[in-house]
């Protein structure tokens, strides 16, 4: 005897429900009155971020996202008072703003007139009139926040780092891609390191600073310092930085992941200062650092050789930094080479003769490599992933 899909118990609906995408949850729940009621169980809808436009009220939608269960919103335009989405979702646990470009600091300031204590994630990234003013009310009000983006809010200064300072002790997560007025003064008040910074964000597990300009070995320095529990790093394009810098970050024990991307000040020094301190890393990108070379793959065989992704796009490396890395890196996961013009396919057989729990490689650019040298890497046997970009064979190779 066959059973039909409608004899299922609700609660087995919603199991089968909550393997759906949302488009296609709102749509099972449209089907009849059965379906509906199992689709509105709250364990369909767990983790699920509703993406809004506001334009119009619209008296039943937060009842409804109420309803299930729904407390991460991402508005993707906003056409009404933040503060409707506020009221509407007292429990709201992550609001996302992303590119809301029209959002004011009188908008968040209408929305935030009170505690909530709920909301643990803020994104404002590219919200570019967002301004210190917004950035008090927010430690004000949103005391139990940890993780707040603030990627290209290019008006936030080192004042709005105070107010964060002051007020949320609690931040895990802090992103500054280029926030031009950010400077030194700002990370020691995020650290720590000034009187009236009191406590600072001594929390922090995960800090961007890309594209922060006016940032020196200062702030490095503070890093060090402060932030000892920082666990992931982005320093990249950030021009103001050296060798000198790095010398401060290579005792910080806990971290696991640096990116120094197209850091042109830094050197196989700075990498020798990493590799010769106590520096646990998983991660590191040096790519385009243009003063990294051959020399730098020796540190990081001597020291870093618990890592698992190394980038080197753009290096001066060749086929002997390779040799001099490769015997000591038995872990390496992804080894990212693209535009490495000096590499070979010398080059390549020592990577797959030492690399064996290689997942992927990036060969991008890579111009003096062969068809032979790419047969020998996708022998790993581990090998997913294998980005060769417009790499062509020679006339030669074809006619083989």
């Amino acid at each position: 005897m066959e059973t039909h899909i409608s004899c299922l118990f609700p609660e087995l609906l919603a199991m089968i429900f909550s393997y759906l995408d949302v488009r296609d949850k709102g749509r099972a729940a449209q089907v009849c009155a059965a379906w509906r009621d199992a689709a509105y169980h709250k364990s369909v809808w767990r983790g699920t971020e509703a993406k809004l436009h506001l334009r119009r009220a619209n008296p039943s939608l937060f009842p409804s996202l109420q309803a299930r269960g729904i407390r991460k919103v991402q508005i993707l335009s906003l056409r009404r008072s933040l503060s409707y989405v506020i009221q509407g979702l007292p429990n709201i646990e992550s609001l996302n703003l992303s590119g809301c470009y029209n959002l004011t600091d009188n908008g968040l300031g209408h929305a935030f007139v009170q505690e909530i204590g709920s909301l643990r994630a803020l994104n404002l990234s590219l919200c570019k009139q967002v301004t210190d003013s917004s950035l008090g009310r927010i430690a004000q009000y949103l005391k139990g926040l940890q993780v707040l983006e603030l990627g290209g809010c290019s008006n936030i200064t080192n004042t709005g780092l105070l107010l964060i300072a002051w007020g949320l002790h609690g931040l895990k997560s802090l992103n500054l891609r280029s926030c031009r007025h950010v400077s030194d003064v700002g990370i020691g008040h995020l650290a720590g390191m000034t009187r009236s910074a009191a406590e600072g964000c001594l929390s922090l597990e995960q800090l961007t600073l890309q594209d922060c300009q006016k940032l020196t070995d200062l702030a490095l320095k503070h890093i060090s310092r402060g932030l000892q529990g920082l666990r992931v790093l982005n320093l990249s394009f950030c021009g103001g930085i050296s060798d000198a810098g790095l010398l401060h970050l290579s005792h910080m024990g806990g971290l696991r992941s640096l990116n120094l991307r197209s850091c042109d000040n830094i050197s196989d020094t700075g990498i020798m200062h990493l590799a010769m301190g106590s520096l646990r890393l998983s991660g590191l990108d040096v790519s385009f650092c243009d003063k990294v070379g051959d020399q730098s793959l020796a540190y990081i065989a001597q020291g870093l050789y618990g890592l698992k992704s190394l980038s080197l796009c753009s290096c001066h490396i060749s086929d002997d930094g390779i040799n001099r890395m490769v015997r000591q890196m038995h872990g390496l996961r992804t080894l990212n080479i693209g535009q490495c013009v000096r590499i070979t396919d010398k080059g390549l057989e020592l990577i797959a003769e030492h690399l064996s729990q290689l997942t992927g490689i990036d060969l991008y650019g890579c111009t003096r490599i062969t068809k032979k040298g790419l047969e020998r890497i996708t022998q790993l046997p581990c090998l997913k992933v294998l980005n060769l970009g417009l790499w062509q064979m020679t006339e030669n190779e074809k006619v083989r």
